[in-house]
């Protein structure tokens, strides 16, 4: 690609900023960000959280791809973002095309166009990002000189309703693929691009692990459902597998995050604390797919909390995994943190901690130096009897005993999540929230004796999900999803003695069919995506964008060419004869296992978590041999710095 392909567009976008909001966004220049000189590089990378900055740019994913590439020699990456619809309109109006934040070059000049997919929602403005770049929306239709349209992140796992839109997806951890696929490029672009954009697919989906989507075709019964899934190439695996980074320590990123220049969703430094969830909740599509448990270890995290601290000068360090609290050396992660960064005042938090995983050392340690704010935890079922069906193995009593403490210890609130809609439920399951969040009050206002306690509800509408034991199920229609959680409401707001403690926030049924339709949709849901984006969709996952009524008209519009409707990819169970649209993308789960779970869930029998107990056969560990990388080591956090009472008590010479 010439340079001049590549010069900065910011001084045409420059006049088109004071006339939009919060204009900074598209500035650039972020403490730690990096921009290295184009002609020095022979692959160039273009990554894309496809939301708006403040969203996308905490996005973990992102941020380490982002520095692991930029410490090659010879590689480049930058990061591009939603664009709001206020500079889309004016970028269309003055030829303005999708540019990257940190140099202000136009995405077409790119080798790859990466984009990360944490949720469905954001294919839409995929298909905006694509256009405004000049990129032919459909692989088909693109040359040699577009990009290479990668999908990655967790909705890439089932690919397949954007499979006309990109070229290539990444299963799995992206920290070695990427390197992987840029020595692939690299030594096809050496080679002068023998064979064209074909034969650099091709390279890659030869590796076994990269899914070239154009490589295989899709066969269909007459009823609608998939007979089989064929490569149409020699030398195309018949199954694409994941990638796993066993080793967390090996790949201590981010280690120079980034810090916003505009208002962000997170202001904080967030590290990985460890990879995976072995709890097998069914309806948890991340504790599946991430699979093993990959621990890092206590001074891997100590050493990237203290450079990512000098690096960012942020006060808040998140602790992130799927379930915190299970790291087998929290507590000494916990104390250690919180020793050594007492003076700095640094507080640390959890995202979520399970009810049974909590308690109130952590607790104390966790916001000893920072504030006291809500603790969450997440029951996720209203009833036990939900809970044995999704394999969320917290009983009322631990939940009670466990806000006991909490409001004991001086927690004035605790907001408690669940999901409506899941497999088997009904009304009565629902309406038990009430009498839990009701008992949550009674307790906190026994063991406090203050009347000022809260307790919010929040509630979300359950999507089956593909890689999971509920990938089989019906979901629940968007009618009566609404109905339920009215009933609830009304039970809640009907209370005279608890009711007005008690704070109520969910979300309608509608993004959530709109949600199933694409994540466990085939290649016949891109028309509906396409119609969508044409249609004006953007922003889906932003309830202020979000149109329901779009949705459904431009799903009547195209689906019936195909004698499908929304309820076929919604609301009807699958049978275990059926063919998935995902089935042959390898999340190293074992097919019959997850069938198994489905029937267990059905059973309301529950199942342990593997990592304390023999193996269940889920099919990860043997096929990738990998298995549960978990401590404890028996190292422990020292403070960085010989506090200086010590070091005068025994005599010593103080600096």
């Amino acid at each position: 690609m010439p340079a001049e392909a590549a010069a900065s567009v910011f001084p045409q976008l420059e006049a088109l900023l004071p006339h939009v909001q919060k204009p900074i966004q598209y500035v650039g220049g972020e403490l730690n960000s990096t921009v290295k000189p184009w002609e020095d590089c022979d692959v160039r990378w273009a990554l894309m959280y496809p939301d708006a900055y403040e969203v996308g740019l905490p996005n973990q994913g992102v941020m380490i791809l982002y520095e692991v590439l930029n410490e090659r020699e010879g590689v480049l990456a930058e990061r591009t973002y939603s664009v709001w619809p206020d500079l889309e309109a004016l970028m269309r109006e003055h030829g303005v095309p999708q540019f990257t934040v940190d140099a202000h070059r136009p995405v077409k000049a790119f080798d790859v166009f990466g984009l990360s997919f944490s949720t469905e929602l954001g294919y839409t403005n995929m298909l905006t990002a694509l256009d405004l770049a000049g990129i032919p929306l459909e692989s088909k239709d693109r040359g040699l000189d577009d990009p290479i349209v990668l999908a990655g992140g967790h909705a890439a796992f089932n690919p397949e309703p954007i499979a006309d839109f990109i070229d290539a997806a990444i299963i799995g951890d992206g920290e070695q693929a990427v390197l992987d696929m840029t020595e692939i490029i690299r030594a096809w672009k050496a080679e002068g691009r023998p064979g064209g954009r074909e034969e650099v697919l091709l390279r890659l989906a030869k590796t076994g692990s990269v899914y070239i989507p154009a490589f295989y075709d899709v066969e269909y019964l007459a009823d609608g459902r998939i007979a089989r899934v064929v490569p149409n190439r020699s030398g195309v695996p018949w199954r694409v597998s994941k990638h796993t980074v066993m080793d967390l320590d090996e790949w201590p990123y981010p280690k120079q995050p980034l810090v916003p220049l505009a208002e962000t969703v997170h202001e904080r430094m967030s590290v990985e604390i460890f990879r995976g969830c072995t709890r097998g909740c069914r309806f948890c599509q991340a504790g599946m797919i991430t699979r093993p448990v990959r621990e890092r270890s206590i001074t891997g995290i100590g050493d990237m909390v203290e450079k990512g601290l000098k690096a960012t000068g942020f006060e808040e360090v998140g602790l992130l995994s799927l379930s915190s609290a299970d790291h087998s050396e929290i507590a000494d992660i916990a104390k250690g943190l919180a020793d050594r960064y007492e003076e700095d005042k640094v507080g640390l938090s959890l995202p979520s901690t399970r009810v049974d995983a909590f308690n109130v050392d952590l607790a104390n340690e966790l916001t000893r130096n920072g504030r006291r704010s809500g603790l969450t935890f997440a029951p996720e079922g209203g009833s036990e009897r939900m809970r044995k069906v999704i394999n969320k193995m917290v009983s009322e009593e631990d939940l009670i005993r466990t806000v006991s403490t909490a409001y004991g210890n001086g927690w004035r609130q605790v907001k408690l999540y669940f999901m409506c809609g899941l497999p088997t439920e009904t009304d009565e399951d629902v309406l038990q929230i009430a009498d839990m969040a009701m008992n949550v009050i009674a307790e906190g206002r026994k063991v406090s004796g203050q009347n000022d306690i809260r307790c919010t509800v929040s509630i979300g509408g359950f999507v089956p999900k593909p890689h999971t034991p509920f990938q089989w199920a019906p979901q629940l229609s968007a009618e009566e999803t609404d109905a339920r959680l009215t009933k609830l409401r009304d039970k809640i707001r009907g209370d005279k003695k608890y009711g007005r403690s008690i704070g109520f926030r969910y979300h309608d049924g509608k993004p959530g069919i709109v949600e199933g339709l694409l994540s466990r949709g085939d290649r016949r849901i891109g028309s509906v995506i396409r119609a969508v984006y044409e249609d004006g969709g953007r922003f889906d996952g932003w309830r202020e964008y979000f149109s329901y009524d779009r949705w459904m008209r431009c799903a009547d519009k195209t689906l019936p060419a195909f004698g499908l409707d929304v309820d076929w990819y919604t609301t009807r169970e699958r049978t275990y004869e059926e063919v998935l649209p995902w089935d042959h993308l390898d999340s190293g789960l074992d097919k019959d296992w997850l069938w198994e779970d489905w029937q267990d869930a059905l059973d309301e029998t529950e199942v342990d978590d593997c990592r304390w107990t023999p193996c269940f056969d889920c099919g990860v560990c043997p096929q990738f041999d990998t298995w549960p990388q978990t401590g404890p080591t028996g190292k422990k956090l020292l403070p960085l710095t010989v506090k200086k009472d010590a070091a005068a008590s025994t005599g010593g010479h103080t600096h």
